[in-house]
């Protein structure tokens, strides 16, 4: 798959937003209608655990990340737009627990709704092709010209991080 840019991702705009957050919104609305059909009340733990799970990244993982430690009160990011900056900026290095948080709080959300989703294979078909078109999209656009060099998915080159220290 060939890259689409050569320079380090030093600032996102709203547009880039827009993109990713409507991207994400197809598996989980898949999810959610799914679920919907079946019981209001999975919904509403569903949608809690969208809150729980974005509200974990954001402070073991997002808290780290060049973006959210900039001197900036609002968050100007690929996945949140304006959002108040709620938890202090720890810059550095992931530890084991952010790692561990990192990963466990998408994976539940997203494996909550296999469930319903078994149900009805025409929203599972949707929601994992469109899961792994919105992750090809942050791999290929994304990973390999991310300023957040502590991620564990991070793929920019030697040469590009180089330049950049």
């Amino acid at each position: 798959m060939e890259q689409c840019s050569k320079e380090l991702r030093e600032r996102y705009t709203f547009f880039d937003f827009l993109f990713y957050t409507c991207l994400l919104a197809v598996p989980l609305l898949a999810a959610a209608v799914a679920i919907g059909r079946n019981t209001v009340g999975g919904l509403l733990v569903f949608i809690l655990l969208a809150v729980v799970a974005a509200g974990l990244v954001l402070k073991f993982f997002c808290s780290r990340c060049p973006h959210y430690t900039r001197e900036d009160k609002l968050l100007r990011c690929m996945f949140f737009w304006d959002l108040p900056k709620f938890f202090a900026a720890r810059p550095g290095e992931l530890d084991t627990r952010d790692r561990i948080v990192t990963w466990a709080a998408p994976a539940v959300l997203l494996a909550f709704p296999l469930i319903w989703l078994i149900h009805e294979p025409d929203l599972l078909a949707i929601f994992l092709l469109s899961l792994a078109g919105f992750a090809a999209a942050v791999r290929r656009h994304e990973c390999h010209r991310c300023i957040y060099f502590a991620c564990p998915i991070n793929k920019a080159s030697d040469e590009m991080k180089d330049e950049t220290e």
